[in-house]
């Protein structure tokens, strides 16, 4: 009889272990993988009897829940997640950036108001060649200066500065993707989460009646009291199950509460608003490539990174170059020493610099962004080198999932009538209460497999229109 019970208990086990296989992996045990043949027969051995309790409470979404669909859920997402904050933030400072840098093709004016009291017939005679004399005087006036041509290097430093931009701009965009992609994968997730734990309830149920039926028999001498123990270990794995099918509904929907920006743990009545027909995967994904290359908005930041980084070297070779500015000045002095003749003054000038040696200073800098130039290159060949993998990738992705859905749906219609054959040769004395557990648990794991097969699916063309950036 020993040796039946621990057959009982092995396949027992078996049974959690299949099924948690297929549940979503966000708890801990199911991160680490389902345990080894070795701890199955030593837990087999150690195992105590199980008893029937009552069933685990569930925490369904209450009637008065909000509804939540998918494209709703990104939109609330992209309102709310600070990651779309911090984007948008960071683009517009990057616009300030712009006028920063055009601000030098400008004219700039200045005031000024000064008021000196010397000593008679003082000079200022240490830190300067010449020997200017200080009067005392109160005086206003202002200054105009205009940069009249650096021969292209401001206009430059513009057109790498809009460069940046741009690039800030179009990673705002490819953050949105990303955080709709989250969401997409997030909302699915929940989804199957909530289908899994639908089918925990169900075998739970139905284990529940087979259990009640066995005692019956049991009772009436029908059956052995093998049957029963076998019964309720089913019944003792099925609710187990049923705690982690909770556990990760939950934790499923909380993973969706961050990203749609809420600290709170917020219930939602989540509905599917894809089309009930599913387009068939694509065939070829080498068209979904090149539809990546033009549309992929992290693709185009690196683009314009390396324009704003090619600007930025032809500006710094031309710091060599001359600068031309003109200064026109203009003011009062109502107060004044009498060496000051008149009580206005006005003039105007022009001023030309020239560069000749600052100790290889600008050679550095020319070299310096000439190599973030090339580094630039090269990031933007070893992103489109990752785009064709993860488009082909998510393409045959998408393909596999489309072809299992058939075949889950025709496993599941299989293990229905297994089960049902099972049933009856149970009823009819003609099988054992084992080749009845081992149809219940080829159904749930078909259950579960149905219930995975559409949601992802619909992850995978979630993956393939962020990949083509759609």
């Amino acid at each position: 009889m020993s040796k039946y019970r621990k057959a009982i208990r092995l396949l027992a086990l078996t049974f959690t272990a299949c099924c948690g296989a297929l549940l979503p992996g966000t708890c801990a045990a199911q991160q680490q993988g389902p345990p080894p043949l070795a701890q199955f027969m030593a837990a087999a051995g150690q195992m105590p009897q199980p008893s029937p309790q009552a069933m685990p409470t569930t925490t369904p979404a209450p009637d008065t829940a909000p509804l939540l669909t998918r494209a709703a859920a990104e939109q609330l997402a992209l309102r709310n997640n600070p990651r779309s904050s911090i984007a948008r933030l960071l683009a517009l400072a990057q616009g300030q950036v712009t006028r920063e840098v055009r601000s030098a093709e400008l004219p700039n004016l200045t005031g000024a108001l000064t008021a000196v009291d010397t000593h008679t017939n003082d000079r200022i005679t240490a830190g300067f060649l010449n020997n200017p004399y200080v009067f005392n005087r109160a005086a206003g006036g202002v200054m105009l200066r205009q940069l009249i041509t650096d021969f292209g290097r401001t206009h430059n430093l513009i057109l790498s500065a809009q460069a940046s931009q741009q690039a800030e701009v179009e990673t705002q965009l490819a953050t949105e993707q990303d955080i709709v992609l989250a969401v997409d994968q997030a909302f699915y997730q929940a989804l199957i989460a909530q289908a899994v734990l639908k089918v925990a309830q169900q075998a739970v149920a139905t284990l529940k009646n087979t259990s009640d039926e066995v005692r019956a028999l049991t009772e009436s001498k029908l059956r052995s009291n093998l049957d029963l123990d076998f019964a309720n270990v089913q019944l003792s794995q099925a609710r187990l199950f049923l705690l982690d099918a909770q556990n990760n509904a939950q934790v499923a929907m909380d993973n969706l509460d961050v990203l749609l920006g809420s600290e709170r743990r917020d219930i939602y009545s989540l509905q599917d608003d894809s089309p009930a027909a599913l387009e068939p995967a694509p065939e070829d994904a080498e068209p979904l490539v090149q539809l990546a290359f033009r549309s992929r908005p992290d693709l185009a930041a690196l683009n314009e990174d390396y324009i704003a980084a090619n600007r930025l070297t032809t500006a710094t070779r031309e710091l060599w170059l001359p600068t031309a500015s003109a200064i026109v000045a203009s003011g009062g002095t109502p107060d004044r020493s009498n060496s000051i003749l008149t009580s206005w003054y006005a003039a105007a000038g022009a001023n030309i610099d020239v560069p000749l040696f600052n100790g290889f200073l600008y050679n550095a800098r020319a070299r310096e962004a000439e190599l973030r130039e090339g580094a630039a290159q090269e990031r933007v060949r070893d992103l489109r080198d990752v785009i064709a993998r993860d488009v082909r990738a998510a393409v045959l992705s998408a393909q596999t999932n489309f072809q299992r859905i058939a075949v889950s749906e025709e496993l599941l219609k299989e293990s229905n009538l297994a089960l049902e054959l099972a049933k009856d040769r149970y009823q009819l004395g003609l099988s054992g209460i084992i080749e009845l557990s081992q149809a219940q648990l080829a159904q749930t794991q078909a259950e579960i497999g149905n219930a995975n097969a559409r949601y992802l699916y619909r992850i995978s063309q979630a993956t393939i229109r962020y990949q083509t950036g759609q």
